[in-house]
């Protein structure tokens, strides 16, 4: 979500409200069938409803791929006691859709519900619930969704844990804590080569990105952590790795302001972390991020080299109108760039 703490990494413009995409089939050339993205439009699922699952992340399990985020319903308001921006729509839960083919989602429903009978509960409406991410773990064979649990008045600042045994859900919610006892807010998870599961959180009031080893099960921190980008202030975490080296693109913390994402590369997942200094965007508002915000970077399955980087656009007094923007990541000799397209298809990754 979008905090209240300001950037201090130099040279950093804003960030934060974004697009969406729609897309549309044609013919090739050879008269194959070709799917467009066309970043800036409403996605509709295949009933015809705008795509509801912000904040969100991909699962790709059994040929399906899942989108899981942040299911935005009713009117959106600004508490009275608020001294920031921070709008909110009461917590209706997780949504989950999926696709054989990135284009076509259908909605499998809301796989985490808010509870609505107890006021003390984590997942009651008036509460915080963001960022949902799931991993599978091979070992356990349940599926492991971490998201950001808060109070209204995000003081809480915590971590919470559901699991399933089908990706599609029900999850059963475990609870929530401080990740090696530090606030997280901003978060997403990251499964390595060697099964291997991490979280990576904004922690001390947004000034520190945590980056934590969870154990075996994936439902807790094994102690393992790291500090990272100490007061540069960073969020929105989204993680992947190429040829033995690990990349996050994050932005800066400057409320509902537009600021100019940035990709940190690392050798070993736990760090150091060198942030990029060329720009990571490329294009039309590209010192804006298109408006957006990071949320999650997945590989296209089958296609060696192939990323696509999720953004969410907030829409902060229409959070559920809030839509999505992916678009395709280059990777040129460790010089990573997102540039912006009108439309683009699944064709561009063949180089």
């Amino acid at each position: 979500m979008k905090f209240f703490w300001k950037a201090t990494l130099p040279g950093l413009l804003s960030l934060s409200l974004l697009l969406n995409s729609c897309t549309e089939k044609t013919k090739n050339t050879e008269g194959q069938s070709v799917v467009t993205f066309h970043p800036g439009a409403v996605w509709e699922d295949t009933k015809g409803k705008a795509i509801n699952a912000h904040g969100g992340g991909i699962l790709y399990y059994k040929d399906t791929y899942y989108w899981y985020g942040e299911y935005k319903k009713g009117h959106t308001y600004l508490p009275e006691w608020a001294t920031w921006e921070c709008y909110r729509t009461d917590i209706t839960g997780i949504s989950c859709y999926s696709s054989k083919d990135l284009i076509n989602w259908e909605f499998k429903g809301i796989v985490l519900p808010a509870v609505k009978g107890d006021k003390s509960h984590d997942l009651h409406p008036s509460k915080v619930l963001e960022r949902p991410k799931v991993i599978y773990n091979k070992k356990t064979k349940k599926f492991v969704m971490w998201m950001h649990i808060d109070s209204a008045d995000y003081k809480m600042a915590a971590t919470g844990v559901a699991v399933s045994d089908t990706p599609a859900g029900p999850f059963i919610y475990k609870g929530s804590f401080r990740p090696n006892g530090a606030m997280s807010r901003d978060q997403t998870v990251f499964v390595d080569d060697d099964g291997k599961a991490y979280q990576f959180y904004s922690s001390e009031d947004n000034a520190t990105m945590y980056i934590s080893e969870l154990t075996d099960d994936y439902l807790k921190p094994s102690g393992i952590y790291t500090r990272n980008f100490i007061n540069l202030f960073r969020e929105a975490p989204a993680v992947f790795k190429y040829k033995k080296k690990y990349y996050m693109v994050s932005s800066g913390c400057t409320g509902w302001d537009p600021n100019a994402a940035v990709i940190a590369q690392a050798d070993s997942i736990l760090g150091p972390w060198v942030i990029q200094l060329e720009p990571l965007c490329q294009g039309k508002d590209a010192d804006k991020t298109f408006y957006a915000q990071s949320t999650y970077v997945f590989p296209v399955v089958g296609k060696e080299g192939a990323f696509v980087v999720m953004f969410d656009k907030w829409n902060k007094t229409d959070l559920e109108n809030s839509r999505y923007i992916w678009l395709p990541v280059y990777l040129r000799k460790n010089n990573i760039k997102v540039v912006w397209a009108e439309k683009w298809d699944l064709s561009i990754f063949n180089y």
